[in-house]
């Protein structure tokens, strides 16, 4: 038996590989490179005199032994913050303002990432508009926002595009004008899109609900209400994109940037692993 303690630095890059499913992204997020990185999923691989993965030029994935590994590996990184950190308080906070549009039900798994791998920040989330937390970010009230890019501000740094369709209930069956809409409130740039590229077209439309999220959005989708502007990743389960049956005008991708001031290195370790989870979603 080989009593050698295992090298941290290899069962954390592991970690980031599984969670993230890809080298490139792991790299990303460790502040590293993809090279760097399967060097020491290898080490650690012979390490255990386990293969832990299985690698395809477009796919990575757990093998069995590395599914039964990744839960002993993340609860050592655990132990290791746990002793580490043990009488430390948070005194670092992070002001971070994220587009609904950007994130939708998805932000638990990004706040559990977060939390998981920058323990000792204390995240300040601010949800809102794109364009009012851009306002936020000029003022100096965020630390940094996940926007959609609307019109001429400024560029960042470009996580993701989205792809955006008129989703509706698989069963939906609307007949007739005025096309019946779930949207946000304004001013969301999504419904100004949405409602600007119907009225080119000469589509008639009506307001059937008004969100505040967009899960209440989602929702009126799920229940049948309407038909709504979503990005495609954000979409319902069993929701469909009626889009070219309806005849509706298709709308253009959003790209999603993630715009930062420079802070120190935990916030910018907090920032990389963001960015990392933005591009697997």
């Amino acid at each position: 038996m080989n009593e050698r303690p295992l090298d941290l630095d290899l069962v954390r890059a592991f970690v980031h590989v599984a969670e993230l499913s890809s080298f490139t992204r792991a790299a990303e997020a460790l502040g590293g490179t993809q090279a760097g990185v399967s060097l020491k999923l290898r080490k650690l691989e012979e390490r255990l005199g386990r293969t832990l993965l299985e690698r395809t030029p477009r796919l990575v994935r757990l093998t069995g032994d590395g599914a039964l590994f990744l839960e002993r590996a993340r609860r050592l990184l655990a132990a290791e913050r746990e002793a580490r950190l043990w009488d430390a308080r948070p005194t670092r906070r992070l002001r971070l303002g994220i587009s609904d549009h950007t994130t939708g039900d998805t932000l638990p798994g990004l706040l559990r990432r977060l939390a998981a791998v920058s323990p000792d920040i204390v995240f300040d989330i601010r949800m809102g508009f794109s364009r009012a937390l851009l306002d936020a970010f000029d003022a100096g009230a965020l630390d940094a926002v996940v926007v959609r890019r609307e019109g001429d501000r400024r560029a960042g740094e470009l996580v993701r595009q989205d792809r955006y369709g008129w989703f509706a209930a698989a069963d939906w069956r609307g007949e007739g004008a005025p096309l019946p809409l779930a949207l946000l409130a304004a001013p969301c740039g999504v419904r100004a899109l949405a409602v600007a590229a119907l009225d080119s077209a000469g589509i008639a439309w009506r307001e059937a609900f008004t969100g505040g999220s967009v899960s209440s959005v989602c929702a009126a989708v799920v229940a049948g209400l309407a038909v709504a502007p979503l990005a495609a990743h954000l979409a319902p389960v069993g929701s469909v994109d009626m889009g070219p049956a309806l005849g509706l005008p298709a709308l253009p991708a959003a790209r999603v940037m993630l715009i930062a001031r420079a802070g120190d290195a935990p916030a910018k370790a907090a920032l990389r692993e963001l960015a990392a989870f933005l591009r697997t979603g």
